[in-house]
C-alpha cells in the first residue's frame, strides 16, 4: 500500500481490499454494522440481544471462521431451551456455554435493563456485569448492538502506538491503559475528521485489516524477555 497511513484514502483503500477479499463481516456485513450505527433508534428484541451476546462471547479468543460456526449451532438450539449440557454438546467450554445459557434464560430482563441505561458509559457497564462479558467482550457486544464505540483490542492497540509514534506504551489486550485509551482515541478522532465515518465502523475495518495483514502493526514487548 502506497497511500498514506491514516490518510482518507488509505482507510478507503483498506476498506475496499477488505471487502474484495470477502472479509467484510463482523456478526453483520460492514454495510449492516454501519448502518446500525447511523441508526440511533436501533433496537434489538431479547432473542437478537442473546445473538449478538453469544457471537461476542464465542469470538472471544477465536477466529471469526470458528466463532460463527458455532454461533449458528448453538442459535439453533436456544429456542428448544436447551439444557447447558445439551450445549456442551455444540461445544466445549464450559465457561462460554454457561454465559450464553444464563444471558438466553434471562434475555427479556437483560435486553429491557440495557435499554434502560441512558449512556454509552452505563451500557458498557452493565454489559461488563454480564456473564462471560469483559473490558473488550462489552465494547464488540455494544457495537453489534448499534453502539459507536471501538472495542480496543490487541491490532487496534498496535496501530494506535503506530499512529502516536510512542514504542512504550503498554499494549495489553487484559488490561487498557488510559494512555493507551488516549493514543487510540486520538488516531480515532483524526480519521473521523478524515473519513466522516463513526469510530465504531473505523475500528471495525482497522481491525478486519490488521488482523489480516494489510498493516504493519507494532508488536507488543514479551515480558521477561529481552
Amino acid at each position: 500500500m502506497t497511500e498514506k497511513m491514516f490518510s482518507k484514502s488509505w482507510f478507503e483503500q483498506l476498506d475496499s481490499q477488505i471487502r474484495n477479499m470477502g472479509l467484510d463481516s463482523d456478526l453483520y456485513s460492514f454495510d449492516e454494522t454501519l448502518k446500525h450505527i447511523n441508526n440511533k433508534n436501533y433496537k434489538v428484541s431479547p432473542e437478537e440481544f442473546v445473538s449478538c451476546a453469544a457471537y461476542s462471547i464465542l469470538a472471544s479468543g477465536f477466529k471469526q471462521t470458528t466463532a460463527r460456526k458455532y454461533h449458528k449451532k448453538v442459535m439453533a438450539k436456544l429456542p428448544k431451551n436447551p439444557h447447558l449440557e445439551d450445549l456442551l454438546k455444540i461445544f466445549e467450554n464450559a465457561n462460554k456455554m454457561y454465559a450464553i445459557w444464563k444471558i438466553w434464560n434471562n434475555r427479556d430482563k437483560y435486553c429491557s435493563d440495557y435499554y434502560k441505561c441512558e449512556t454509552l458509559e452505563a451500557k458498557l457497564k452493565f454489559l461488563k456485569k454480564l456473564k462471560g462479558l469483559g473490558a473488550i467482550t462489552n465494547r464488540h457486544l455494544a457495537r453489534n448492538l448499534g453502539e459507536d464505540t471501538p472495542k480496543y483490542d490487541i491490532w487496534v492497540q498496535r496501530l494506535g502506538v503506530v499512529y502516536s509514534g510512542n514504542t512504550k506504551l503498554d499494549v495489553n489486550n487484559a488490561k487498557l491503559t488510559p494512555e493507551m485509551q488516549q493514543a487510540c482515541d486520538d488516531m480515532f478522532n483524526h480519521l473521523i475528521k478524515e473519513t466522516g465515518l463513526p469510530r465504531g465502523y473505523i475500528d471495525a475495518v482497522l481491525f478486519k485489516a490488521a488482523s489480516n495483514g494489510l498493516i504493519e502493526v507494532v508488536e507488543e514487548k514479551k515480558k521477561g524477555k529481552k
